[in-house]
Protein backbone atom coordinates (compact mmCIF):
# COMPACT_ATOMS: atom_id res chain seq x y z
CA UNK A 1 0.00 0.00 0.00
CA UNK A 2 1.60 3.47 -1.49
CA UNK A 3 0.88 6.67 1.23
CA UNK A 4 -2.08 7.60 -1.85
CA UNK A 5 -3.43 4.30 -1.12
CA UNK A 6 -3.70 4.91 2.62
CA UNK A 7 -5.04 8.69 2.06
CA UNK A 8 -7.86 7.65 -0.42
CA UNK A 9 -9.17 3.69 1.83
CA UNK A 10 -8.37 6.28 5.46
CA UNK A 11 -10.55 8.76 3.86
CA UNK A 12 -13.60 6.90 3.13
CA UNK A 13 -13.22 5.42 6.60
CA UNK A 14 -13.37 8.13 8.36
CA UNK A 15 -16.48 10.29 6.19
CA UNK A 16 -18.04 10.53 9.49
CA UNK A 17 -15.25 12.24 11.46
CA UNK A 18 -15.97 15.67 11.27
CA UNK A 19 -11.79 16.28 10.07
CA UNK A 20 -10.98 13.41 7.99
CA UNK A 21 -8.51 15.13 5.73
CA UNK A 22 -6.70 16.25 8.92
CA UNK A 23 -6.72 12.85 10.86
CA UNK A 24 -5.60 10.86 7.63
CA UNK A 25 -2.36 13.55 7.21
CA UNK A 26 -1.94 13.33 11.58
CA UNK A 27 -2.11 9.80 11.31
CA UNK A 28 0.59 10.14 8.61
CA UNK A 29 2.78 12.09 10.05
CA UNK A 30 2.94 10.36 13.46
CA UNK A 31 3.77 6.70 12.03
CA UNK A 32 5.65 7.57 9.37
CA UNK A 33 7.50 9.98 11.06
CA UNK A 34 7.09 12.53 7.67
CA UNK A 35 6.27 16.19 7.79
CA UNK A 36 3.66 17.22 5.76
CA UNK A 37 6.43 18.45 2.74
CA UNK A 38 7.44 14.41 2.94
CA UNK A 39 4.25 12.88 2.65
CA UNK A 40 3.60 15.14 -0.77
CA UNK A 41 6.56 14.31 -1.85
CA UNK A 42 6.26 10.47 -1.40
CA UNK A 43 3.02 10.14 -2.54
CA UNK A 44 3.68 7.32 -4.49
CA UNK A 45 5.88 5.49 -1.36
CA UNK A 46 5.40 2.21 -0.03
CA UNK A 47 4.20 1.89 3.68
CA UNK A 48 6.07 -1.04 5.09
CA UNK A 49 4.08 -3.71 6.50
CA UNK A 50 4.17 -2.74 10.16
CA UNK A 51 3.44 0.86 9.44
CA UNK A 52 0.13 -0.03 7.23
CA UNK A 53 -0.94 -2.58 10.43
CA UNK A 54 -0.31 0.49 12.77
CA UNK A 55 -1.68 2.82 10.77
CA UNK A 56 -5.18 0.72 9.55
CA UNK A 57 -5.42 0.52 13.40
CA UNK A 58 -5.37 3.83 14.55
CA UNK A 59 -8.26 4.32 11.49
CA UNK A 60 -10.21 2.05 13.08
CA UNK A 61 -9.70 3.01 16.47
CA UNK A 62 -10.44 6.55 14.67
CA UNK A 63 -13.55 5.73 13.56
CA UNK A 64 -14.96 4.54 17.22
CA UNK A 65 -14.44 8.33 17.91
CA UNK A 66 -11.27 8.01 19.68
CA UNK A 67 -9.94 11.17 19.49
CA UNK A 68 -6.26 11.28 17.32
CA UNK A 69 -4.47 12.49 20.59
CA UNK A 70 -5.01 9.58 22.65
CA UNK A 71 -4.17 7.37 19.49
CA UNK A 72 -0.79 8.99 18.93
CA UNK A 73 -0.18 10.17 22.64
CA UNK A 74 0.84 13.68 21.69
CA UNK A 75 -0.97 17.12 21.44
CA UNK A 76 0.51 19.99 20.64
CA UNK A 77 -0.68 23.37 23.79
CA UNK A 78 1.00 26.43 23.42
CA UNK A 79 3.79 25.67 21.13
CA UNK A 80 4.77 23.09 23.02
CA UNK A 81 4.10 18.53 22.56
CA UNK A 82 2.44 17.54 25.43
CA UNK A 83 1.96 13.23 25.63
CA UNK A 84 -1.69 12.49 26.63
CA UNK A 85 -3.28 9.28 27.07
CA UNK A 86 -7.16 8.70 28.16
CA UNK A 87 -6.12 9.85 32.02
CA UNK A 88 -6.37 12.93 31.42
CA UNK A 89 -8.35 15.47 29.38
CA UNK A 90 -6.84 16.52 26.09
CA UNK A 91 -5.60 20.32 25.82
CA UNK A 92 -7.67 22.63 24.06
CA UNK A 93 -7.09 25.77 22.59
CA UNK A 94 -9.52 27.63 24.06
CA UNK A 95 -7.37 27.10 27.45
CA UNK A 96 -4.25 28.71 26.12
CA UNK A 97 -6.16 32.03 27.38
CA UNK A 98 -5.56 31.17 31.15
CA UNK A 99 -1.75 30.70 30.09
CA UNK A 100 -1.43 34.02 28.43
CA UNK A 101 -3.03 35.89 31.28
CA UNK A 102 -0.81 33.64 34.41
CA UNK A 103 2.10 34.77 32.46
CA UNK A 104 1.19 37.90 32.49
CA UNK A 105 -0.09 38.76 36.16
CA UNK A 106 3.32 36.56 36.96
CA UNK A 107 5.47 39.03 35.37
CA UNK A 108 3.92 41.60 36.48
CA UNK A 109 3.84 40.02 40.15
CA UNK A 110 7.62 39.53 39.50
CA UNK A 111 8.68 42.88 38.83
CA UNK A 112 6.49 44.22 41.33
CA UNK A 113 8.43 42.19 43.89
CA UNK A 114 11.78 41.46 42.32
CA UNK A 115 13.93 39.72 45.74
CA UNK A 116 10.29 37.25 45.70
CA UNK A 117 10.62 33.62 44.55
CA UNK A 118 6.43 33.24 43.54
CA UNK A 119 4.47 30.16 44.14
CA UNK A 120 2.12 29.06 41.28
CA UNK A 121 -0.64 26.02 41.86
CA UNK A 122 -2.06 24.72 39.15
CA UNK A 123 -4.98 22.73 40.11
CA UNK A 124 -6.67 19.64 38.75
CA UNK A 125 -3.54 19.47 36.66
CA UNK A 126 -4.21 16.76 34.38
CA UNK A 127 -1.25 16.41 31.95
CA UNK A 128 0.31 19.66 33.36
CA UNK A 129 -0.46 21.35 30.07
CA UNK A 130 -1.11 24.84 32.23
CA UNK A 131 1.03 25.20 34.88
CA UNK A 132 4.44 23.56 32.64
CA UNK A 133 3.28 25.93 29.75
CA UNK A 134 3.65 28.98 31.87
CA UNK A 135 6.60 27.66 33.43
CA UNK A 136 8.07 26.44 30.13
CA UNK A 137 7.31 29.97 28.63
CA UNK A 138 8.71 31.88 31.09
CA UNK A 139 12.24 30.03 30.83
CA UNK A 140 12.22 29.68 27.07
CA UNK A 141 10.27 33.24 25.95
CA UNK A 142 11.03 35.30 28.71
CA UNK A 143 14.61 34.32 29.74
CA UNK A 144 13.72 33.84 33.58
CA UNK A 145 16.48 32.21 35.41
CA UNK A 146 16.24 29.00 37.33
CA UNK A 147 16.94 30.93 40.54
CA UNK A 148 14.27 33.25 40.17
CA UNK A 149 11.56 30.92 38.32
CA UNK A 150 8.53 30.27 40.33
CA UNK A 151 7.79 27.01 42.56
CA UNK A 152 5.15 25.02 41.13
CA UNK A 153 2.89 22.96 42.39
CA UNK A 154 1.15 20.28 39.97
CA UNK A 155 -2.00 18.85 41.68
CA UNK A 156 -4.58 16.24 40.79
CA UNK A 157 -6.82 13.69 42.32
CA UNK A 158 -5.87 11.50 39.65
CA UNK A 159 -1.93 9.49 39.87
CA UNK A 160 -2.46 8.36 36.58
CA UNK A 161 -3.07 12.51 35.62
CA UNK A 162 0.10 13.05 38.13
CA UNK A 163 1.99 10.33 36.31
CA UNK A 164 1.40 11.99 32.67
CA UNK A 165 2.39 15.45 34.01
CA UNK A 166 5.46 14.11 35.55
CA UNK A 167 6.57 12.85 31.97
CA UNK A 168 5.20 15.88 30.62
CA UNK A 169 7.94 18.22 33.18
CA UNK A 170 10.99 16.09 32.43
CA UNK A 171 10.21 16.18 28.81
CA UNK A 172 10.24 19.75 28.77
CA UNK A 173 13.09 20.30 30.82
CA UNK A 174 11.68 21.80 34.24
CA UNK A 175 14.06 21.98 36.60
CA UNK A 176 13.26 19.54 39.26
CA UNK A 177 13.51 21.23 42.15
CA UNK A 178 11.19 24.31 40.70
CA UNK A 179 8.32 21.27 40.37
CA UNK A 180 6.12 19.34 42.56
CA UNK A 181 3.28 17.31 42.67
CA UNK A 182 0.58 16.38 45.18
CA UNK A 183 -2.15 13.85 44.69
CA UNK A 184 -5.21 15.43 46.34
CA UNK A 185 -9.10 15.87 46.15
CA UNK A 186 -8.58 19.99 45.50
CA UNK A 187 -6.37 21.13 48.76
CA UNK A 188 -7.43 18.21 51.20
CA UNK A 189 -4.27 16.86 51.53
CA UNK A 190 -2.58 20.98 51.98
CA UNK A 191 -2.17 22.05 55.09
CA UNK A 192 -2.42 25.63 55.97
CA UNK A 193 1.15 26.80 56.88
CA UNK A 194 2.82 29.29 54.98
CA UNK A 195 4.15 26.12 52.66
CA UNK A 196 0.85 25.34 50.83
CA UNK A 197 -0.23 29.34 49.83
CA UNK A 198 0.23 30.32 46.47
CA UNK A 199 0.76 33.69 44.90
CA UNK A 200 -0.96 32.40 41.84
CA UNK A 201 -3.01 29.24 41.57
CA UNK A 202 -4.79 28.36 37.72
CA UNK A 203 -6.67 25.84 37.76
CA UNK A 204 -9.23 23.99 34.70
CA UNK A 205 -11.46 22.06 37.06
CA UNK A 206 -14.08 19.92 35.73
CA UNK A 207 -17.34 22.20 35.28
CA UNK A 208 -19.33 20.42 32.59
CA UNK A 209 -23.07 19.42 34.32
CA UNK A 210 -23.56 15.92 34.73
CA UNK A 211 -26.34 15.17 32.03
CA UNK A 212 -23.89 16.85 29.64
CA UNK A 213 -21.25 14.70 30.14
CA UNK A 214 -23.30 11.85 29.49
CA UNK A 215 -23.98 13.11 26.26
CA UNK A 216 -20.24 14.26 25.80
CA UNK A 217 -18.95 10.71 25.99
CA UNK A 218 -21.74 9.03 24.13
CA UNK A 219 -19.44 9.57 20.92
CA UNK A 220 -16.55 7.59 22.01
CA UNK A 221 -14.44 10.13 23.30
CA UNK A 222 -12.88 8.24 26.21
CA UNK A 223 -11.95 11.41 28.26
CA UNK A 224 -12.08 10.67 31.68
CA UNK A 225 -15.48 11.22 33.57
CA UNK A 226 -13.92 12.56 36.47
CA UNK A 227 -12.09 15.43 34.67
CA UNK A 228 -15.35 16.55 32.76
CA UNK A 229 -17.89 16.24 35.22
CA UNK A 230 -18.00 18.98 37.86
CA UNK A 231 -21.41 18.08 40.37
CA UNK A 232 -19.73 15.38 41.83
CA UNK A 233 -19.39 16.39 45.81
CA UNK A 234 -15.93 16.42 46.79
CA UNK A 235 -17.34 16.67 50.62
CA UNK A 236 -19.93 15.49 53.02
CA UNK A 237 -22.96 18.51 52.00
CA UNK A 238 -26.47 18.87 52.82
CA UNK A 239 -26.61 14.85 53.47
CA UNK A 240 -24.45 14.16 50.36
CA UNK A 241 -21.43 12.22 50.57
CA UNK A 242 -17.96 12.81 48.36
CA UNK A 243 -18.53 10.83 45.07
CA UNK A 244 -22.30 11.50 45.09
CA UNK A 245 -23.39 13.86 42.27
CA UNK A 246 -25.19 17.06 43.78
CA UNK A 247 -28.72 18.06 42.23
CA UNK A 248 -27.67 20.70 40.80
CA UNK A 249 -27.22 19.46 37.47
CA UNK A 250 -25.21 23.17 36.52
CA UNK A 251 -21.22 21.58 36.57
CA UNK A 252 -20.53 24.17 39.30
CA UNK A 253 -20.51 21.78 42.73
CA UNK A 254 -16.88 21.42 42.31
CA UNK A 255 -16.18 25.35 41.80
CA UNK A 256 -18.64 25.98 44.44
CA UNK A 257 -16.06 23.58 47.08
CA UNK A 258 -12.89 25.02 45.30
CA UNK A 259 -13.14 28.64 45.76
CA UNK A 260 -13.23 28.94 49.26
CA UNK A 261 -10.26 26.41 49.78
CA UNK A 262 -8.24 28.47 47.20
CA UNK A 263 -9.19 30.97 49.04
CA UNK A 264 -7.67 29.83 52.18
CA UNK A 265 -4.08 29.01 50.20
CA UNK A 266 -3.35 31.92 48.29
CA UNK A 267 -1.03 34.93 49.89
CA UNK A 268 -2.81 38.33 50.10
CA UNK A 269 -3.29 39.78 46.69
CA UNK A 270 -3.25 36.42 45.22
CA UNK A 271 -5.01 35.69 41.96
CA UNK A 272 -7.25 32.50 40.62
CA UNK A 273 -7.29 32.18 37.09
CA UNK A 274 -10.22 29.39 36.71
CA UNK A 275 -11.20 28.12 33.51
CA UNK A 276 -15.01 27.13 33.14
CA UNK A 277 -17.77 26.53 30.64
CA UNK A 278 -19.36 29.82 28.99
CA UNK A 279 -23.00 28.49 29.83
CA UNK A 280 -21.71 28.59 33.10
CA UNK A 281 -18.93 31.59 33.52
CA UNK A 282 -21.35 34.17 34.96
CA UNK A 283 -22.40 32.04 37.53
CA UNK A 284 -18.99 30.94 38.50
CA UNK A 285 -18.04 34.44 38.92
CA UNK A 286 -21.36 34.75 41.05
CA UNK A 287 -19.59 31.93 43.54
CA UNK A 288 -16.14 34.01 43.47
CA UNK A 289 -17.87 37.04 44.62
CA UNK A 290 -19.57 35.98 47.33
CA UNK A 291 -16.33 34.31 48.87
CA UNK A 292 -15.02 37.83 48.59
CA UNK A 293 -12.80 37.70 45.53
CA UNK A 294 -12.92 41.11 43.11
CA UNK A 295 -13.15 39.12 40.00
CA UNK A 296 -12.78 40.00 35.98
CA UNK A 297 -14.43 37.59 33.24
CA UNK A 298 -12.16 36.63 30.22
CA UNK A 299 -13.15 35.45 26.66
CA UNK A 300 -11.54 32.41 24.63
CA UNK A 301 -10.73 32.55 21.18
CA UNK A 302 -14.57 32.56 19.89
CA UNK A 303 -15.34 35.36 21.81
CA UNK A 304 -17.12 33.08 24.61
CA UNK A 305 -16.96 33.98 28.52
CA UNK A 306 -14.24 31.14 29.60
CA UNK A 307 -11.68 32.51 32.48
CA UNK A 308 -12.54 34.37 35.83
CA UNK A 309 -10.08 35.52 37.07
CA UNK A 310 -10.47 36.16 41.28
CA UNK A 311 -8.60 38.66 43.06
CA UNK A 312 -7.89 38.28 47.08
CA UNK A 313 -8.09 41.24 48.87
CA UNK A 314 -4.79 42.78 50.23
CA UNK A 315 -5.94 42.38 54.53
CA UNK A 316 -8.24 39.99 54.98
CA UNK A 317 -9.10 37.13 57.09
CA UNK A 318 -9.20 33.04 55.92
CA UNK A 319 -12.97 32.17 55.45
Amino acid sequence: MTIEDFKKHALNELKKSPSPMLDVNVLLEHFLDFNKTQILLNYKKEILPEQENLLLQAVQKRKTGLPIAYITGKKDFFGYEFDVSPAVLIPKPDTEILVERGIEIILEKMENHPNLILTVCDMCTGSGCIGLSVAKALIDIYKISSANLPKFTLADISPAALEIAMQNAKKLGIPSDKVRFVRSNLFEQFSNDGGWTFDVILTNPPYVPHEMVEELLQDGRNEPRIALDGDVCTQKKDGFMPGDFSQTDDGLEIIRSLLPQCYNHLCPEGVILMETGEYNALDAQKIASSHRFRTVLHKDLEGQLRVVECQKERFCNPL
